[in-house]
């Protein structure tokens, strides 16, 4: 990517954009890498850093939402089941196939509920039962019965099911398995769509800590957070794609409308070496005793529990709570009563608020989570608001969004997205052997043993090459602190993906933050790797280390020691 203070200066000298977008989450990334493959002078800005509000938060699975087939939403889950499989295909290096299992513990429950439900007139059916279930997974199989990316779901008798799984509840009658999709980093994905914009040429720039001031017809007033200047911009569409703040940013621009009614999820990641042996290579994925639809979930050699669905009406103030953490380690004894899960073993705490469209539906689980465009304005300058939507829906919405700004901007689509590799998937190796021949000649080109090339396609895939020549020009040293990872690697993400702070680099270009292994040590070397980038001197380097320590802590509930 080109610096920061570049893109800055080149933006001042030329403020005209086509399309300005606030918000640097998915459905704005989406939207952004869309227009930008189709040539459109874009611009994308995010108060903070790129993913890092909602769509950080997510659930970190790719799945078209079975649950909401009861709620009569065939078209929405036809549309995730086909994008799931999508992102499977185009992203191959963070998005897997994940083998999905529920427990069931009654055969009829659930029948008799299910018409009452679909046509909304039940709040919470009794619980669901295997001839429900059956029925849901032979229409959800249904929808994508020509890609078959994924294999078909199954059916297994408590034998079966307690061989499969000797930890699980043996009152289980019955286990149905059937497939989804990992996001082994939703954040690495969405900085992978950035630099593939960004690559497409001069006419895409993406800025992190960047907001919206203020807006008036032919220009749009944005500040930098980083120095506190501001700078006018004059984009002939702009499209908010700030998720559950979007309400807030068209105040900003004086559109006073609501659109946005927001739930509240949040998880833990806990290191529980049972638990993570229990559930295998299998999310688990079943109904709490209070009906409340809950999964637990392999995270590399940790396990993701959650997750809530709370209404809340102040995106800022979002935080894991002790009654959500309590629920969360309590909900596992529902089917691995004998895996004892401890609030020591929690390393990470994570929130989001789902960006849902306002609705006076009597549960948050039955509040849609379709996508919608709303058509605002400020004088001759049109306001595009992206509410709703599912992560794994965030490409068929960006194509919506842009085709509706190819419209208005009079020009024809030269691109789609369906099938465009992303990042570090295109050309991925299709076997294991093909693998292995990738990693050989990253080896020999940039002069690097094996084993440490491998490492570096795992984390990047087939975007491996020129971090490993990063890696290399520093003489392959390791970190004192972390020794699978590279200075040469911190350096080449320093300088190529704009983190601008620590936490930046620490939660979003690795998931060293999400999997417990940042503490004091980490962070004083990393502290010493970006002082020499950004010519930090000793009180700077204190202050980032101590404001990374507060975010850590306020945000995830992390002390780091």
């Amino acid at each position: 990517m080109m610096k920061r203070s570049e893109l800055l200066d080149q933006i001042k000298q030329d403020p005209q954009v086509d399309v300005l977008i606030v918000g640097a989450g998915i459905n704005g990334i989406g939207t952004f890498r869309d227009l930008a493959l189709n040539k459109v002078k874009t611009l994308i800005v995010d108060r903070a850093d790129f993913c890092s509000g909602a769509s950080t938060a997510s659930s970190h699975m790719a799945h078209g939402g079975i649950r909401y087939l009861e709620n009569g939403e065939f078209r929405l889950v036809q549309e995730a089941v086909q994008e799931r499989n999508r992102m499977i295909e185009n992203a191959p290096h963070v998005v897997k196939p994940l083998p999905t299992s529920i427990p069931i513990f009654k055969f009829w429950s659930g029948l008799l509920n299910a018409p009452f439900k679909f046509l909304n007139l039940l709040d919470k059916p009794a619980e669901r039962g295997a001839f429900v279930i059956k029925f849901g997974l032979i229409l959800y199989d249904s929808f994508t019965r020509k890609q078959k990316t994924v294999p078909r779901h199954q059916f297994f008798g408590r034998k079966e099911s307690l061989r499969r799984y000797p930890r699980l509840n043996s009152k289980v009658q019955f286990t149905a398995r059937y497939y989804d999709g990992q996001i082994l980093s939703p954040e690495r994905y969405s900085l992978d769509l950035i630099t593939d914009a960004m690559a497409e040429g001069p006419h895409a720039k993406a800025l992190n800590y960047v907001s919206l001031a203020h807006a008036e017809p032919g220009k749009v007033t944005l500040r930098d957070e980083l120095s506190g200047e501001e700078f006018a911009v004059a984009p002939k569409i702009l499209v908010n794609a700030a998720g559950p703040w979007i309400d807030p940013v068209n105040k900003a621009m004086g559109i006073d409308k609501k659109y946005i009614g927001g739930t509240k999820g949040s998880h833990l990641v806990v290191d529980n070496p049972e638990l993570r042996k229990a559930i295998g290579t299998d999310e688990f994925f079943f109904e709490n005793k209070d009906g409340r639809i809950v999964l637990i979930f392999p995270f590399y050699d940790k396990v993701i529990i959650g997750t809530s669905d709370l209404p809340i009406d102040d995106a800022d103030s979002a935080r894991c709570t002790p009654e959500e953490e309590k629920y969360f380690i309590d909900l596992v004894a529902r089917v691995f009563p004998d895996v004892p899960v401890k609030q020591d073993q929690i390393v990470f705490r994570f929130v989001g608020v789902r960006p849902l469209e306002y609705s006076h539906a009597k549960t948050a689980g039955q509040i849609t989570r379709d996508h919608s465009i709303k058509e605002d304005g400020i004088g001759d300058l049109p306001v595009l608001s992206l509410v709703g939507g599912k992560w794994t829906s965030y490409r068929a919405f960006s194509a919506q969004a842009t085709d509706l700004c190819l419209s208005l901007l009079k020009l024809k689509r030269k691109k789609n997205t369906e099938s465009i590799g992303i990042g570090g998937g295109k050309d991925y190796p299709k076997t294991e052997a093909d693998k292995a021949s990738t990693i050989d000649y990253v080896a020999e080109k940039a002069g690097l043993p094996k084993e440490d090339v491998a490492i570096l396609f795992d984390r990047y895939g087939t975007r491996c090459l020129p971090v490993a020549r990063a890696v290399a020009a520093e003489g392959n040293k390791a970190l004192k602190s972390l020794p699978n990872w590279k200075v040469g690697e911190v350096y080449f993400l320093i300088e190529q993906e704009m983190p601008l702070h620590m936490e930046d680099l620490l939660l979003r270009r690795s998931t060293l933050g999400w999997l417990g292994q940042v503490n004091k040590d980490v962070l004083e070397e990393m502290a010493d790797l970006f002082a020499e980038k950004f010519n930090w001197n000793s009180a700077e380097k204190k202050k980032e280390i101590d404001r990374t320590v507060v975010v850590f802590k306020d945000l995830h509930g992390v002390t780091i020691r």
